[in-house]
């Protein structure tokens, strides 16, 4: 099973954000103690040449040395990339919380994008997209085969441009054809409210640049009227994003200056060790230094619960990892993704750069995840039938890197190495059909936790990961919530453009 490999673009997630990104002082000349290979550069210049003289139609120049460039990348790790002016502008959108799109969330069904949920307020909703349509062509564009990726890049664009769909909707005897115009999709990456017994519920969906200002102002709002009993950080699904906002999340959970996270690497300024610095984190971020943004003192000492998945990859393991480490928080969920690489952003010009490999990243006690991912202190399964996600893991790429431990890497079963229940349903993160959600609100209540509800289901080491009473914080009984009833939990859907009220 390790064996197994998937095409480096093969992550079923729309918009994923490929890594932790940072900003490396990296020369051009990254080893000026090494002389430049004259000989094999000299061998390139002449098949370019040969290239551009002889080939059986003209290619111009940049073409080719985009095309050259992008071959260097091809054997590498599957999060380095030459970011052309594409790629370069829907990273700083997408880091920066907004994209010119349509508003929908897309899985995949029989190789073609399948709407998991229209986003409310936005251009899909309002042109009538439904959760479960398939979308068989765009703009006349066959979708069977491409990747969510393709699919993605396909729909996004410009804001005030049209695209026209076509759906494949159940119940319906002939596609739907239906025209909608782009706009602004807002990202926000943190959402909260408070559930029911004083406990608050905090999502981040990706790690931007204003992620640690925004969950700074919603901590001290969700304790306005007195701190929180208990709290459940949602980090499920969440891709990732930038290495200075997970520092700062983290930050407002553990004590100042403890280690957060160490990456290693060839270069000197890729060996760092990061600590928490909460005020500092705040302030680098905009938010200033003023009491109006600084982390609420209970988020350090509140009874917390961690929730992972297999999409939780990279800056989500960081905060994850760092939690675990230092006996801050339970991390209950499925496995993480398996992301411990650091990608350098390296600008060639103005609109233009390449995404570099150029550290591992290691959780306090020294623990490196590349390949293995973050094991939940307590196993359960994404739904009370099941698991739903089958996201592939970092093993599952191609050139992915080894952990260079012992550490066994983890890939993602086949679904005939893991019996699927053809009859699990998708369900709202955050919602009232939160499975994984009502079981860390039984672990703050002291209440059993269910792995899921199926009956006498074989579990490898069910016995171990599921040992609640092993898994309990080291603290008094005080520290945890009473056992009362939870009541109702509201319904709410998390989407890209936020945490959203169902009626």
């Amino acid at each position: 099973m390790g064996t197994r490999k998937i095409g480096r673009f093969g992550l079923v997630m729309s918009g994923i954000v490929g890594g932790v990104l940072l900003s490396l002082g990296i020369s051009a000349v990254a080893q000026r103690g090494e002389p430049l290979p004259l000989k094999e550069l000299q061998q390139f210049a002449n098949v370019f040449s040969a290239i551009k003289s002889s080939y059986v139609e003209p290619l111009g120049d940049k073409d080719l040395m985009d095309d050259a460039i992008r071959g260097m990348f091809s054997d590498l790790d599957p999060h380095s990339a030459y970011l052309d002016p594409e790629a370069f502008k829907e990273m700083e959108a997408i880091t920066q919380g907004g994209f010119g799109g349509l508003g929908i969330e897309i899985g995949s069904e029989d190789g073609m994008p399948k709407v998991i949920a229209p986003i409310e307020d936005t251009p899909a909703a309002r042109a009538g997209i439904m959760s479960g349509d398939i979308i068989t062509h765009i703009d006349g564009k066959p979708t069977k085969g491409l990747t969510l990726s393709e699919a993605v890049k396909l729909m996004r664009g410009e804001p005030q441009t049209s695209i026209v769909l076509t759906i494949r909707r159940a119940g319906q005897d002939k596609p739907l054809i239906v025209k909608i115009v782009r706009d602004m999709i807002k990202v926000r990456s943190v959402r909260s409210k408070m559930l029911p017994d004083d406990i608050a519920y905090v999502r981040i969906s990706q790690f931007q640049e204003r992620t640690v200002s925004d969950l700074a102002k919603q901590l001290r709002e969700l304790g306005e009227s007195g701190a929180p009993k208990g709290m459940v950080l949602d980090l499920r699904n969440d891709p990732g994003g930038l290495l200075d906002a997970a520092i700062g999340v983290s930050s407002a959970f553990l004590p100042p200056d403890v280690l957060v996270v160490s990456t290693k690497g060839r270069i000197p300024s890729a060996n760092r060790e990061y600590f928490a610095k909460p005020v500092d984190y705040v302030r680098s971020f905009g938010g200033g230094i003023n009491n109006d943004y600084a982390f609420p003192e209970w988020a350090r000492t509140v009874p917390l619960v961690v929730l992972i998945n297999v999409g939780s990859a990279s800056a989500s393991e960081i905060v994850a990892g760092a939690l675990q480490d230092h006996d801050r928080a339970k991390v209950l969920g499925n496995r993480s993704f398996g992301k411990g690489s650091v990608q350098s952003v390296l600008p060639l010009s103005e609109d233009s750069g390449i995404k570099l490999t150029t550290a591992l990243y290691y959780t306090p006690n020294g623990r490196s995840i590349q390949a293995t991912g973050v094991e939940p202190d307590i196993t359960i399964d994404d739904t009370a039938q099941g698991n739903l996600f089958r996201i592939p893991r970092e093993a599952d790429l191609e050139h992915h890197l080894s952990n260079g431990s012992s550490a066994p890497e983890v890939v993602t079963p086949t679904d005939d190495e893991e019996e699927i229940n053809p009859d699990i349903k998708m369900f709202e993160i955050g919602g009232d059909d939160d499975f994984q959600l009502k079981q860390a609100v039984n672990f703050l209540q002291g209440r059993k936790v269910s792995q899921n509800e199926i009956e006498a289901k074989p579990a490898k080491d069910a016995e171990k990961k599921n040992d609640v009473s092993r898994a309990e914080p080291e603290q008094s009984t005080p520290d945890r919530l009473s056992d009362t009833p939870s009541g109702a939990v509201e319904r709410y859907r998390v989407t890209p453009d936020g945490m959203i009220k169902v009626e």
